[in-house]
């Protein structure tokens, strides 16, 4: 059994050495994509909580964006309505999409915005309906056929893709006190509720907003080498190689893919750290050590 962890203990370590950092993002936009194992943890997400907070009171502007797949298929099988898989997107039909909406938008929003609350901040919970935050449009994907390898299109029902965000909302609450907290749900151009990737959202909002940083919270130390050491940092081109090689796979592959599109049209660096790290957030951003891996264009120097 682990000995518990003295967390008053190690945030302070952490924010010993903070001051030059805290200098570097001061004003800056951090978007923080939080998912995976660390959301049904209930220490972890009360210490990321306050590692947001903290951020806010030190003068940085952090912006949640949320996912939450597994309370889903707990709300579908408690409906008793069957849902399938197609390359890791959950197709979503009418019945569906009004199950995400209400678990995204309603319950886990409103436990983190709570949480968040709890610990001393300001947060809001918004989807990307409000204030037309996010538009978005039916997400296409085709497969081939093994036999005449004509590749068809499959009907992913009401999944989205993301084709625009509405900055002006997120800079509005950047200039107050208040910290966005995002369900990861899309309007199309004729109303329709769009079921989105929580990490396309994060990226797509990072990039909007050409953010300092986009946090990818996941249940992996980082990007792995081929000798499963985790690797500090990586180059956008690095990157590509690592999927070409076989290196990066599985799903792994779309998290870099959404880290390398928001490198590529703004944001300074993208970063895939462990969720289930007590304050990760602070050791990336605060510390010279740093958690995970960072990708950006190219190396300093």
């Amino acid at each position: 059994m682990t000995a518990p962890i003295d967390d008053v203990a190690l945030r302070a370590d952490i924010l010993s050495e903070a001051l030059p950092f805290m200098r570097r993002y001061a004003g800056k936009t951090i978007v923080v994509k939080y998912g995976g194992h660390a959301m049904g943890d209930a220490q972890l997400g009360a210490g990321f909580a306050h590692d947001i907070v903290l951020l806010k009171q030190i003068g940085i502007h952090p912006i949640v964006v949320h996912g939450g797949g597994p309370q889903i298929g707990q709300m579908l099988d408690r409906l008793k309505i069957q849902s399938s898989f197609v390359d890791g997107l959950r197709v979503t039909d009418q019945a569906t999409v009004q199950v995400v909406e209400m678990v995204l938008s309603g319950s886990i929003n409103k436990e983190i915005v709570a949480l968040i609350n709890a610990a001393g901040g300001l947060a809001i919970g918004l989807s990307g309906k409000d204030g037309e935050l996010i538009r978005a449009r039916k997400l296409t994907r085709t497969t081939r056929d093994p036999d005449s390898h004509i590749e068809q299109a499959l009907d992913l029902g009401f999944v989205g893709e993301p084709i625009g965000i509405n900055t002006r909302v997120l800079k509005l609450l950047e200039n107050s006190d208040i910290i966005p907290v995002i369900a990861p749900i899309g309007t199309g151009d004729g109303g329709e509720t769009f079921n989105i990737n929580a990490d396309t959202v994060a990226g797509a909002i990072a990039g909007a907003l050409q953010a300092k940083r986009l946090l990818m919270l996941t249940d992996t130390a980082g990007v792995l080498d081929r000798d499963k050491a985790v690797m500090p940092e990586i180059t956008v081109d690095e990157a590509r190689e690592m999927i070409r090689s076989g290196t990066i796979y599985g799903g792994m592959i779309p998290k870099i893919e959404t880290c390398l599109q928001a490198v590529e049209i703004g944001v300074e660096a993208a970063v895939i750290l462990d969720g289930r790290q007590p304050h990760a957030i602070l050791v990336e951003l605060l510390s010279s050590e740093g958690a995970g891996t960072l990708i950006r264009r190219r190396r300093r120097g």
